[in-house]
């Protein structure tokens, strides 16, 4: 036997679950959610209504994925305390929203829209890490707006000017 002490739900013979640290009645936790998918759902929208024949025939639309990949980073990046949460998280949802247009991209144009899912992909990745860049050095320094405004108007410009730079000849 031993003499730690049982929890009151354990000895009722009830298990209730650990409280989750991210109460999704919080705003905060939708606006994590949301900066790391909207770019994979701009994806699925775009894709849906219209596949691109290939990377270079909407340029527009693929500079404005990769700006959202790098946004939607920012956001949940901007709103970690802390600079190394800052830093991981920035990365981790750039990562995430990348690696979600990509699949869109496969999923959805079968192939044809993958090449213009991997330009975005790639621009965005590098937006969120000019914008991981920055993040650390806002965090506990700056409200929360400008956590998230600077890093995500750096981070959307390196992916805009990465992706021009890819598509043109």
């Amino acid at each position: 036997m031993t003499d730690a002490p049982v929890p009151p739900s354990v000895q009722l013979g009830e298990v209730v679950p650990p409280e989750d640290p991210e109460d999704w009645g919080q705003p905060l936790t939708w606006a994590l959610a949301a900066g790391m998918l909207a770019a994979p759902l701009l994806a699925v929208a775009w894709f849906v209504a219209a596949i691109p024949a290939s990377p270079t025939s909407a340029p527009a639309m693929t500079m404005a994925l990769a700006a959202v990949v790098a946004i939607g980073a920012a956001l949940t990046g901007g709103l970690q305390r802390g600079a190394g949460r800052s830093l991981a998280t920035t990365l981790g949802a750039g990562l995430f929203g990348a690696l979600g247009v990509v699949a869109a991209g496969y999923a959805i144009g079968g192939g044809a829209a993958l090449g213009t899912a991997t330009v975005s992909a790639f621009g965005g990745v590098l937006g969120a890490l000019a914008a991981a860049a920055l993040a650390p050095l806002l965090a506990g320094r700056a409200g929360r707006v400008r956590r998230i405004l600077s890093p995500a108007l750096i981070g959307s410009a390196t992916a805009v000017i990465v992706v021009r730079l890819i598509l043109t000849p």
